[in-house]
């Protein structure tokens, strides 16, 4: 289960993004449902995110030093950030100038560019990757699929409830807020369908009570690549993960677990 920096597969990157639950209960994270057209996770609840793409390469080799990033982890997280504009319209990892009316215009101007750079440059913006934080590396390997992704997941937290997003009307066909606990409970009534990945984040998420929480355990754990494994037990076979890297269930019947 490699530590190593260099991708292990296709590239990708999504932060899971927190906000104040409007009943001040447990925190509320952002959730996707992908259209079932998408190779990827079709008809899947994910979290927002996607590949990172030869343009965020271009932008970190000119500003990972300035955040005290290695160059493939600086492209990452402007891919995070570049994802999150794209599929929800919320302007997180950046600063400068935003407002509602602002984000809705460079979500546009992305959409017709495709790259964050020019974005940056046309509203005077810059990166502010400080509000991103590492949380967990999946690369979910398997000999039978061609396209792997090897996903970087990060934390953001933008403390209102007061939010509006809207789907990119492309890969997504619905945007939810959600307590993991209860993305968990919507998949067990059959509401949702959620791949092994999300399962493992969500049951990892419902152990925080505040992002403050989520925050001070993804700093703690140093971020290892998970590449989940097929075991015997109990002359079953089990798709399980590593055992010290936060997460509370590591393990599921293989016959149980949805593929993406």
């Amino acid at each position: 289960m490699s530590t190593d920096s260099t991708p292990l597969g296709i590239p990708a990157a999504t932060i899971i993004i927190f906000r104040h639950a409007p009943d001040r209960g447990a925190p509320e994270v952002l959730m996707t449902v992908r259209s079932r057209n998408m190779t990827f996770a079709g008809g899947m609840a994910v979290f927002p995110g996607g590949r990172v793409d030869p343009e965020d390469y271009a932008l970190a080799e000119a500003v990972a030093a300035d955040h005290g990033l290695a160059h493939d982890e600086a492209a990452h997280q402007i891919a995070a950030v570049r994802e999150t504009l794209e599929e929800t319209g919320l302007a997180l990892g950046l600063a400068g100038e935003i407002n509602a009316a602002s984000a809705g215009e460079a979500r546009l101007m992305l959409g017709q560019t495709g790259a964050l750079a020019p974005v940056l440059d046309a509203f005077g913006w810059r990166l502010d990757l400080a509000q991103i934080t590492p949380f967990a590396r999946w690369f979910p390997k398997n000999e039978a699929i061609a396209r792997v992704y090897d996903t970087r997941f990060y934390l953001a937290d933008l403390g209102t409830g007061a939010v509006d997003v809207s789907i990119d009307q492309s890969e997504n066909t619905h945007l939810f807020w959600t307590t993991a606990q209860g993305a968990l409970d919507a998949a067990e009534r059959g509401e949702i369908k959620l791949i092994f990945p999300t399962r493992r984040n969500l049951e990892r998420l419902a152990l925080f009570a505040s992002f403050a929480e989520a925050k001070a355990q993804a700093e703690a754990i140093p971020v290892r690549t998970i590449m989940p494994q097929v075991v015997e037990q109990d002359g079953k076979p089990w798709l399980t993960i590593l055992a010290d890297a936060g997460y509370p269930v590591t393990g599921e019947l293989l016959e149980t677990v949805a593929r993406g």
